[in-house]
């Protein structure tokens, strides 16, 4: 028989435009070698310019689509995506409590690249209080680290550095934090990962200088969680996954096509194109900083 290939279950929402949301999930985790498990919490709306509307689906529709799935396939890692309602966060975080070894990865989607909202105060403070005390690693962008770090403190979000909302996402439980830094004023995209040390302290393990690529682009989130949760799955450590799904996501952006009339989206199977500059064996780039 053919070896299994590792698998990932995803939660999250459709996109009829495949740039993100489910159909991002899918595409990221098969163009790196693990078979997509996959759990609709919502229906989208959207195009590539943005989200329109959400029909969360029931939250015991959520949990007979996982359970079944479980209870037959062995699973390398969850992904989350969005998760709709609070409910849903709610019967998720009960799902994954029940495989604690299980690597939990969580895109904690706050809002679209348009500023369409997709969490509100609600459900945000379920992710913090039910998923991250669960949580492997969390890939908030800046302004989700911020606002998730101060739910219940809305007047301390202007006024807090990225290093203290990061601390305050490790104190919810969380066991490691990237934040992604494509919404920060900096020349280069810095992408900064905290976490516990050997030493036993917590705080920034390191920061990952990127490019900065002229466009912009929907569905980069999905594609950078999606492959850290491959790269575990295949049984990288925390910090090789990172740099591995840093550098993918990176060459997606850069190889992105624009189909519509909004963002671009990352090309997930960049490497299966026939142009003369995509390398299929190797997607590592000059512009991470060891």
């Amino acid at each position: 028989m053919t070896p299994t290939p590792p698998t990932v279950l995803t939660f999250a929402a459709t996109d009829p435009s495949g740039g993100a949301g489910m159909q991002a999930d899918i595409l990221a985790l098969a163009s790196i070698g693990c078979h997509p498990l996959s759990v609709v919490t919502g229906i989208t709306v959207q195009d590539t310019v943005g989200v329109e509307s959400v029909m969360a689906l029931d939250a015991d529709l959520i949990n007979e689509q996982a359970r079944i799935i479980l209870e037959d396939v062995p699973i390398a890692a969850f992904k989350l995506g969005l998760m709709g309602s609070v409910e849903n966060i709610a019967i998720i975080a009960e799902i994954v409590a029940d495989y604690p070894d299980v690597p939990l990865i969580i895109d904690p989607i706050l809002s679209s690249g348009r500023g369409d909202e997709l969490a509100n105060e609600e459900m945000q403070a379920a992710m913090c209080e039910l998923l991250f005390p669960q949580a492997t690693l969390i890939t908030p962008n800046s302004l989700e680290a911020r606002r998730l770090a101060f739910y219940d403190d809305i007047d301390e979000i202007q006024h807090t550095s990225l290093d203290e909302s990061a601390m305050r996402l490790l104190e919810m439980g969380c066991e490691y934090v990237l934040i992604t830094g494509t919404h920060e004023r900096s020349i280069d995209v810095v992408n900064s990962l905290y976490g516990t040390s050997p030493m036993g302290a917590s705080g920034l393990i390191k920061a990952y200088h990127w490019e900065r690529l002229v466009g912009s682009y929907h569905g980069s989130g999905c594609t950078l969680t999606s492959a850290i949760a491959a790269c575990l799955a295949h049984g990288l450590s925390m910090e090789e996954a990172i740099v591995e799904a840093q550098e993918y996501t990176w060459q997606t952006l850069k190889n992105a096509f624009r189909p519509g009339m909004g963002q671009f989206i990352p090309d997930r199977f960049f490497w299966a194109r026939e142009e003369e500059d995509t390398v299929a064996t190797d997607v590592k780039t000059p512009f991470i900083q060891h």
